[in-house]
């Protein structure tokens, strides 16, 4: 939940509610209500909130992605080598 992430990467940043609100020009209670789950944030802090935690917004969101690997600067042989290993990898934790 929103409300769950927002307090755990204040707390990872060792970071008052005071200091998040700061950081982001609201009252304390504003950041208190979030990690209460009463409301939850507008876009904008949702996009402020992941610049200041380094996260992206889908972080935030508590949207699940699938992990990338960056993969441009190999040759086809390479891609298709990386690309065995990883359904093998897959295969093996099923």
């Amino acid at each position: 939940m929103v409300y769950d992430t927002i307090k755990m990467l204040r707390e990872r940043a060792d970071m008052t509610q005071a200091e998040l609100a700061r950081r982001l020009d609201i009252s304390r209670s504003s950041v208190n209500a979030w990690e209460m789950g009463i409301s939850v944030p507008s876009t904008q802090y949702v996009v402020e909130l992941a610049q200041i935690f380094n996260v992206s917004t889908d972080t935030i969101l508590g949207v699940r992605t699938a992990e990338a690997l960056d993969i441009s600067g190999l040759t086809q042989e390479q891609k298709k080598i990386v690309s065995m290993l990883v359904r093998h990898f897959q295969s093996e934790n099923e």
